[in-house]
């Protein structure tokens, strides 16, 4: 998964920015994603909400989008924030929030979700992988 940091460094590299109307700057982070509310199994033609738990480091740190890719039937997810660079961020503790996308059902067979929690102790990607098998 080296290619999902890689596309997440040309990101911040490109979305880094200084909004000239109001003078604000802002980067782009990706968050670990703590926990996920997922089905156990899916309907072939249905769609489902996926909700994942993550932290907010600090009350600059505000949700952008989903970073999702998708390669045959497995999907990599992780949660990407703008963060706005301001004088008076103030780091939060225990503040967790949710974020939820709708996931459609379009093949047979199971799913397999890959959702982004970090780097381990040699800088080496985690995940937290979820199998989901589809019913019809």
């Amino acid at each position: 998964m080296k290619k999902f940091f890689i596309f997440s460094l040309f990101v911040t590299l490109l979305f880094s920015c200084s909004l000239d109307d109001d003078n604000t700057n802002f980067n782009i982070e990706i968050l670990p994603i703590e926990s996920v509310d997922i089905p156990d199994e899916f309907t072939l033609g249905e769609v489902y909400p996926i909700t994942v738990t993550y932290e907010r480091p600090s009350n600059c740190h505000v949700f952008r989008e989903f970073y999702y890719a998708k390669h045959n039937n497995e999907r990599t997810v992780a949660v990407v924030n703008n963060v706005f660079e301001q004088n008076d961020c103030v780091d939060l503790t225990d503040t967790t929030l949710t974020a939820t996308f709708d996931f459609q059902v379009t093949s047979n067979g199971s799913y397999i979700f890959k959702f982004w929690q970090g780097k381990d102790e040699n800088d080496e990607d985690i995940y937290l992988e979820i199998e989901v098998p589809v019913t019809n």
